[in-house]
């Protein structure tokens, strides 16, 4: 029992037969907790269960809760691939009690899985407690027998725990390992705890206390919360020093040996590490739902890639890398995390996609350098401002920059960089700041704790009626909402939908005698708590007061009839683009839909045609919209597509419609979702698909709209009745309007051409007002016209030929807008090009026209101005520079 599923499947095991739930590890963006960027620990998802504010069915879990730490306060992305034990992606092992056990169980339990199920020598093991635990020291002593000398109390707060300025807190408790006297370093509190000698493996957290601002309160429910690293744990029983020395990670860098034809040794061992480790954390954040941009999460996701990418190419690999490399890492750790294997098909794409751009990337910033660099020579040194942006704006890293400049003896300003990168990390906190995936939001946390969940009822109805349980003004409870004001209420059961997974939230009627409502929206809170906004219109509303409730029919009908015609769509996209396609997004709205998804480039006219017909198609068999109850595990092995990072409980609604008519899935379900909202009874109720629209959203992310039922209609009625009036027009028929209107293009282009043709002719041609006659100008000739309704790019043709008309002479043609601009073009036949420059003579005339200067050849130049009423004083200025040469 040394590989690395087996010691999490034995550690789950363990805790599974000493009464804890097993709990599936939480998403990597967490849902609970706005302050964090990443999950980081195994207690996030259970924040809420430690603080009270949240209940669950159980008193004791377990977990290994996949965790990244490579932005925001937990950044070890630039140590990762150069340390032992550094990782941007690591699993965290945890056993938790929510007020059952405390410290003496705690104790016992880690320490006959590590000495008895693990087999890990007592005489290697020693511990650390908070200097003031007299408990912990004690139980140390008593359960695993330790000495005194190897209990050791940490003073400082490394071994105290706390999870804000208030809130629970409370001593640790850590379970250090001893690799052996040949290894430096010395036990922790010592001056050589930095070494790697003794290396923490588990950290028991004994929550006793609850820190208010002015005081340390003792808990009433002591709880326990534990941590310890799988692949550090995995380090020890495979008898080696090194967490890329693990079987895993040996199989990831066999893997990029293969791809790459580099063995994992001398500099290029750094790079294959680098590669494994950060392979594993931008699959587990795409499968979780992040995608690659420019801020946010997505912006640690793209250095993290391109970091991973960089030293693929510093190991000679040509072409994308990583991409290839996904295989075997869902094979290693699929089964235990199987959104793996779900998300196989996306994180390829998003990987290759990004690898390309970033090779083109990498040669933007090597030319980039070069530029910044031209003036540096040997024992310069580049500015770290300049450093920095090559980083932070162009993806060029540091050490990539050094490494180029390295050859020509260039240093960079070290210090410099560092400067921009601290001022932009504070830049990225404070941005970070508030932001989250769902803000802890208290009175409705306190709410369900008093009421419970609310019974939906919406499935199966749109009336029903309910009590009044408790009402709510902006962020606190109260007892009375009256006519003329808004607010809150949540009932015991209702038929109003609450929005989620993209669908908007119900509105319709609340009623009762002597009182009326209007609920304007109504939303899920704290997993379970339908909160309907209200606007009460007459008596009041009362907690206790029993209700009528109406959901707005049409509103709702249009709303299912949207939100199947998603689930078509979305398997369309699939079948007619691949399977890599994931949902984004969505809006599912009573007037259209939104579906956002994963695609690497504009969807062709071709594609989105088929992509309506095939939806189309199953619209038209009518077939019944099945859902049905069923154990998350056996819908996913069903085949019923998942969100990626979603949260789904032990149950899950699986919505079926209509049966596949091409390809693999010929004669299977066509679409097989879990899904929450609400649909149609048959397909046919959906009407019509009609897609109106398709775009960019973001990279790798497009968007398509469409419309269902009426709107569907009312759209092509309206797109066929200015048709039939185009064709009217036209007096043709609707089918020939295309080819009539790219006749008509035809003719006006080439009346365009021939009227151009007949101005320059009738120009050319003199007659247009004074000043157009060749003279005689300081003993040049100068043929100067003024002329209107001439294209200025066309002026400098004209020129030409007159001064093929004079043979020497000097040239002035003026052309004047309708808005009264104008432009000039002064020519000069060669053999004056000495004595007279037409450079020299546009910039007289264009400062005469109020513009300036001008620019062009000794032969021939060309200027502007705004005030094309000057056009004669133009000519006058040029005539009179003329006569003083």
């Amino acid at each position: 029992m040394t590989g690395v599923n087996e010691i999490r499947s034995a550690f789950l095991d363990y805790f599974k037969k000493n009464d804890h739930q097993v709990v599936d590890s939480g998403p990597l963006v967490p849902r609970n907790d706005p302050t964090l960027m990443f999950a980081n620990a195994g207690m996030n998802q259970f924040k809420n269960v430690f603080t009270g504010l949240e209940k669950r069915d159980y008193s004791r879990a377990v977990t290994s809760q996949k965790c990244v730490r490579a932005g925001g306060k937990h950044n070890d992305l630039d140590n990762v691939g150069y340390t032992a034990r550094h990782h941007t992606f690591f699993e965290m092992l945890g056993n938790f009690s929510f007020g059952d056990y405390f410290k003496d169980r705690a104790i016992e339990l880690a320490w006959n899985l590590i000495t008895k199920e693990l087999g890990l020598p007592k005489d290697k093991l020693l511990v650390t407690v908070y200097a003031e635990d007299d408990q912990a020291f004690d139980l140390w002593k008593k359960i695993a027998g330790l000495g005194e000398d190897r209990i050791i109390r940490i003073p400082t707060s490394d071994n105290f725990w706390t999870m804000g300025d208030t809130g629970p807190c409370g001593p640790c408790s850590e379970i250090f390992y001893d690799h052996g006297e040949h290894i430096w370093g010395g036990p922790p509190g010592s001056p050589e705890e930095d070494g790697d000698r003794f290396i923490e493996i588990w950290n028991l957290v004994f929550m006793q206390y609850e820190q208010t601002p002015d005081e340390r309160l003792d808990l009433p429910r002591p709880s326990i919360d534990t941590g310890m690293g799988l692949e550090r744990l995995a380090t020890i029983l495979q008898g080696v020093h090194n967490n890329y020395d693990i079987d895993l990670f040996r199989a990831l860098i066999a893997a990029s040996e293969n791809a790459t034809g580099v063995d994992a040794e001398g500099d290029a061992l750094g790079s294959h590490r680098v590669i494994a480790d950060h392979l594993r954390s931008t699959s587990f954040l795409i499968a979780d739902g992040v995608l690659p941009s420019n801020e946010g999460r997505g912006y640690v996701l793209r250095r993290i890639m391109r970091r991973g990418m960089r030293h693929a190419h510093l190991l000679g690999a040509r072409d994308p890398l990583m991409h290839r490399l996904v295989p075997t890492l869902v094979r290693e750790m699929g089964r235990a995390y199987p959104e793996l294997g779900r998300a196989e098909d996306l994180i390829t794409e998003t990987l290759k996609l990004e690898e390309t751009r970033f090779r083109k990337t990498l040669e933007r910033g090597l030319g980039l350098l070069d530029s910044a660099t031209e003036d540096l020579s040997a024992g310069g040194r580049l500015d770290g401002e300049t450093a920095f942006k090559l980083y932070d704006t162009f993806g060029f890293p540091l050490d990539l920059t050094q490494d180029a400049l390295r050859e020509r003896d260039i240093s960079v300003d070290l210090d410099g960089f560092t400067t921009a990168m601290e001022r932009q990390k504070a830049e990225a906190r404070a941005a970070w700041s508030g932001s989250g995936s769902a803000a802890t939001e208290t009175v409705w946390f306190a709410l369900k704790e008093k009421h419970g969940a609310t019974d939906f009822l919406g499935y199966e109805t749109e009336t029903a009626e309910g009590v009044v349980v408790a009402l709510a003004s902006e962020d606190r409870e109260t007892g009375t909402l009256s006519a003329g004001e808004s607010g809150f209420v949540i009932l015991n059961q209702t038929p109003f939908y609450g929005e989620s997974g993209g669908q908007v939230g119900d509105t319709g009627e609340l009623s009762g005698p002597g009182v009326k409502a209007q609920v304007t929206n109504t939303r899920k809170k704290a997993d379970g708590l339908f909160v309907h906004s209200v606007t009460v219109e007459e008596g009041d509303l009362v907690p206790g007061l029993a209700l009528e409730l109406k959901v707005d029919h049409s509103r709702r009908a249009a709303i299912r009839s949207n939100h199947s015609a998603t689930h078509l769509v979305h398997e369309a996209l699939r079948e007619v683009l691949g399977t890599h396609v994931a949902q984004k997004g969505s809006l599912v709205s009573p007037d259209r839909l939104r579906f956002d998804f994963s695609h690497p480039k504009p969807v062709s006219d071709d594609e989105l045609a088929t992509v309506e017909t095939f939806a189309n198609e199953i619209v038209l068999q009518n077939a019944q919209v099945d859902t049905r109850l069923m154990a998350v595990d056996d819908a996913i092995e069903a085949g019923a597509m998942a969100l990626f990072g979603e949260k789904y409980g032990e149950e899950v609604r699986v919505v079926s419609m209509g049966t596949a008519l091409h390809g693999a899935k010929a004669g299977k379900p066509y679409s097989l979702e879990l899904c929450g909202g609400t649909h149609v009874r048959r397909t046919g109720d959906i009407g019509l698909v009609t897609l109106v629209s398709e775009g960019a959203v973001a990279a790798g992310v497009r968007r398509v709209e469409a419309l269902t039922g009426a709107e569907a209609r009312a759209y092509l009625d309206a797109q066929d009745k200015r048709m039939r009036e185009v064709a009217a027009i036209l007096k043709t028929s609707s089918d020939d309007v295309p080819s009539r209107v790219a006749q008509l293009i035809e003719e006006r282009r080439k009346l365009e051409r021939d009227l151009a043709d007949a101005r320059k002719k009738l120009a050319m041609g003199g007659g247009g007002g004074e000043g157009e006659a060749v003279r005689d100008a300081g003993g040049f000739k100068l043929m100067a016209r003024t002329v209107e309704g001439i294209n200025p790019k066309d002026l400098k043709g004209m020129a030409d030929e007159a001064k093929g008309q004079l043979g020497s002479g000097v040239v002035v043609l003026i052309s004047v807008a309708e808005e009264g601009k104008a432009a000039i073009v002064t020519a000069v036949t060669a053999d004056l090009t000495e004595k007279v420059s037409a450079v020299d003579l546009v910039r007289i005339g264009s400062e005469a026209l109020g513009g300036r200067g001008g620019g062009g050849r000794p032969d021939m130049a060309q200027a502007g101005g705004p005030d094309g009423s000057k056009a004669e004083e133009a000519v006058a200025a040029i005539e009179g520079h003329l006569a003083s040469l």
